[in-house]
């Protein structure tokens, strides 16, 4: 089992961002999101855990870009490894992707 930490800026999750007059940033996002990611990857590891995009869903609520800087903000005390498994390598993992400059396994 793995939790995809994403889709939070759906109009039905409660934040409300899509109603503000302006979007939120990248800082305001993670603030907001920071207890309820950081609560799932506390309790399911980051080695069970993504974070995945939801777009073009989460547009109506902020921007792409602001959305993956807010990620980066939310693992900003965690190390290199476990960065890595939150953006890259759980995914890898599940959807079974080969790393980048693997061999291809084609016969």
């Amino acid at each position: 089992m793995v939790v995809k930490l994403g889709g939070l800026g759906m109009t039905s999750i409660g934040h409300r961002f899509f109603a503000a007059p302006n979007p939120p940033d990248s800082v305001r996002l993670a603030t907001v999101l920071r207890p309820w990611v950081h609560t799932v990857i506390e309790l399911f590891g980051a080695r069970r855990c993504l974070f995945e995009s939801n777009f073009p869903v989460d547009k109506a609520s902020y921007g792409y870009g602001v959305f993956w800087n807010a990620c980066t903000r939310l693992t900003d005390g965690a190390g290199a490894d476990e960065r890595a498994v939150l953006f890259a390598g759980t995914a890898r993992e599940i959807y079974r992707i080969p790393s980048a400059g693997a061999a291809s396994q084609t016969p």
